[in-house]
């Protein structure tokens, strides 16, 4: 008898002791931190201080340019991410990621970002009958129109405008239309429907640096600083493929600025983080004084 006890108490010491080992490796030991996010640098125009002798440029009063530079960011060190939620794989040329969703669909790219940024500044000011786009057809498609029912058709490759009476003009019909206006529009209408930026001095949030083609680029101008002798200083954000975030770039090729940057009209090429334009184009929304 006194065997079997001595058996079941080894028994007993080994489970105890596979047990204990069990949760020393299999323990999970939480390491994450709160994002602590100071409410005062929650805008791209308190986050971001121009260098040493710069001093931002304030847009006029009620202006898409000021809508920008005041535009909502998340908290510092927020990845970009795609469409479907998950970070991209790399995540090493931008500065700041903007408050505004990209969708569940990987449309909201490059210049469809651009036209979703314009498309709420009108929306907030209740604009609604200056909202509207070119297809990359020349087709062009108003937010008006779309919510009072008219929607599109696809068939074979060719698009046509249809009646269907479906009146809507809530914001969740609103994103409906900005999603077919990212599937047919982009870099070449975009371009289409602006105008050359000719002189430096001139260049103001809103712009954009684009390149048409299939696939083209784009990246928006959102801040702009000026020193003494007027030389000015850029923040650069974009969109991407996949349809991913709106962020804030990083300027790699100068260090000392980053994430300003120098722009000029005349320039034979603008390398940005993650895009080289070749030539320089800058232009500016053809609504846009």
């Amino acid at each position: 008898m006194s065997k079997l006890k001595a058996l079941a108490r080894l028994l007993l010491l080994f489970f105890l002791s596979v047990l204990g080992t069990c949760n020393t490796f299999g323990q999970v030991v939480e390491t994450t931190e709160a994002i602590i996010s100071d409410p005062k640098k929650s805008k791209i125009i308190s986050r971001f201080t121009p260098p040493k002798g710069f001093a931002w440029l304030r847009p006029p009063k009620g202006s898409f340019s000021e809508y920008l530079v005041h535009f909502p960011l998340l908290p510092p060190g927020f990845p970009i991410r795609d469409y479907r939620a998950i970070p991209v794989e790399n995540q090493d040329f931008h500065m700041a990621v903007l408050k505004i969703d990209v969708g569940d669909k990987d449309l909201q790219q490059c210049a469809d970002a651009w036209m979703r940024l314009y498309a709420e500044y009108l929306w907030v000011n209740k604009r609604f009958d200056e909202i509207g786009f070119e297809f990359t057809s020349g087709q062009y498609f108003a937010w008006e129109d779309y919510s009072r029912g008219v929607r599109t058709r696809e068939h074979r490759k060719r698009v046509t405008f249809v009646e269907t009476g479906l009146h809507d003009d809530s914001y969740f019909a609103f994103r409906q239309y900005l999603n077919i206006i990212f599937r047919y529009a982009g870099t070449i209408s975009l371009d289409r429907e602006s105008r050359e930026v000719t002189s430096n001095a001139d260049i103001q949030p809103g712009d954009f640096i684009i390149k048409p083609g299939s696939p083209g680029h784009s990246v928006i101008v959102v801040g702009v600083a000026e020193n003494v002798q007027k030389k000015r200083l850029y923040l650069l954000a974009e969109s991407f493929m996949p349809a991913q975030d709106v962020h804030i770039l990083k300027n790699p090729e100068n260090a000392d600025i980053s994430p300003w940057y120098e722009l000029d009209v005349a320039a034979h090429k603008t390398v940005t983080a993650k895009y080289s334009f070749e030539p320089t184009s800058i232009k500016r929304f053809h609504a846009i004084p």
